[in-house]
């Protein structure tokens, strides 16, 4: 796919370029990024390099990973970074994000979340988006929570990082959730008919 640009309100989601290299070395540099997310740990500048050149061109033209610099539509700062990532089942990404210090608590990483969201659900045939981190990211939960994620649960060992297993929180949003049509037909357990008979063990 050709990389292409969101625009909401306040912010631009467009594709990463070698002019971000030194802002995402620098925003990195911050040890709640490199504690809550996958990006090495210490992060050099060659990181960010084979990020901006090798990981985000790759992942467009393989149709497996979009990812986007969260720009402010006023100065062009670089607030953040987002990614829908494509899981083995039908129709189902998975967002993950980080915001620079700087940035926090100004709602923008939810107003990109939702923008990536729905760009998923009605370009790329999303029914499910998927959203993990692991137990004890208060803040990478909150901005699922604004953006409307349901919670499901925890799953024990659910996340590799840095080479360690941890726990996962795990949500998902739904195209219903913001309105609209999901691609394939959704049968929620509370919809299923009554009087089938239960389940037989395995």
């Amino acid at each position: 796919m050709e990389p292409i640009t969101l625009t909401t309100e306040r912010l631009l989601l467009r594709p990463f370029t070698d002019a971000d290299t030194d802002r995402i070395h620098s925003a990195c540099q911050d040890p709640d990024i490199r504690r809550w997310t996958v990006v090495p740990s210490p992060y050099r500048r060659a990181d960010a390099e084979f990020f901006t050149q090798e990981i985000c061109p790759g992942g467009w033209r393989d149709d497996s990973m979009y990812n986007f610099a969260v720009v402010l539509r006023e100065g062009e700062a670089l607030a953040g970074a987002l990614g829908l990532t494509r899981r083995n089942l039908p129709d189902t990404f998975e967002v993950g994000f980080w915001t620079a210090e700087e940035h926090r608590g100004r709602g923008y990483t939810t107003e990109a979340v939702l923008s990536a969201a729905r760009w998923a659900f009605d370009s790329l045939g999303c029914d499910r988006l998927e959203w993990r981190a692991e137990v004890g990211n208060a803040a990478s939960r909150a901005v699922a929570l604004r953006a409307g994620f349901r919670m499901e649960g925890e799953q024990r060992s659910g996340l590799l990082n840095k080479e360690v297993r941890r726990d996962a929180w795990v949500g998902a949003l739904l195209p219903s959730d913001l309105g609209l049509p999901g691609g394939r037909t959704y049968l929620p357990a509370a919809d299923r008919p009554t009087g089938l008979p239960p389940d037989r063990p395995n």
